[in-house]
């Protein structure tokens, strides 16, 4: 759903109501960004839920027009709940809205289907942007996470030959992880112990350039691919 908007004296404005769902579990803080969000003027919160779960059920009938949503909840985590209700509102833009700022979350919140990562630390008008932007079909960021982005892009491309350069371990190793097997699972079936997997793990990150495990899937996957 695309908002237009005007700008007067610097300040977007919102000409209709825009339904807001909010996935947070702390209550005093669900309860002050619900005041932050409807102090906007044109926006509403018509729906909190304190978990992946409750949101899964109540989102969708809700059909707000754009959801934001914490990573670090109770049960299942902000990222599988973007990923379920992506299936169900596949054009419902989802901000994530988190204290997290570790490179693998940002990649696998994104890559879950989230339009946007905002820090919770950001400022009331940058939300206020931040929810204009993604109606308007942009993909906000905070300046912090962005800066994030753009490094992951300015390492050096993968190199289709570059699984050549890992040992026969590695390469089970990472075959593993793509297939999306945990550290401990993968030290289960390798009979290693959890610490050598991560020993394995780090020196396939320096090899193919990567600094996450989000990284190093797709990395491994677009080599497979590029290899003839």
């Amino acid at each position: 759903m695309k908002v237009p908007f005007t700008n007067t004296s610097d300040k977007a404005t919102v000409p209709a109501a825009v339904s807001v769902a909010l996935v947070e579990d702390q209550e005093d803080l669900c309860r002050s960004w619900v005041q932050i969000i409807e102090s906007f003027g044109g926006f509403e919160c018509v729906c909190t839920c304190p978990s992946a779960e409750e949101a899964v059920r109540r989102i969708p009938e809700a059909r707000p027009g754009v959801i934001l949503m914490d990573i670090r909840l109770p049960r299942m985590s902000g990222i599988e709940c973007t990923s379920r209700l992506k299936e169900l509102l596949p054009t419902t833009p989802i901000v994530i809205l988190t204290v997290l700022d570790d490179d693998e979350l940002i990649f696998r919140a994104l890559q879950a289907g989230a339009d946007g990562y905002l820090l919770k630390r950001s400022k009331p008008a940058e939300l206020r942007s931040a929810l204009l932007d993604v109606l308007n079909g942009g993909a906000p960021m905070s300046s912090a996470i962005a800066r994030r982005v753009v490094r992951s892009f300015r390492r050096p491309p993968a190199n289709p030959r570059n699984e050549a350069h890992l040992s026969t371990r590695e390469i089970e190793v990472l075959s593993l992880l793509s297939g999306g097997l945990s550290n401990k699972e993968i030290a289960d079936q390798m009979r290693l112990s959890v610490e050598t997997v991560r020993s394995y793990l780090k020196t396939i990150y320096d090899k193919l350039h990567v600094r996450c495990r989000t990284e190093a899937v797709i990395r491994y996957n677009a080599n497979r691919s590029a290899v003839p």
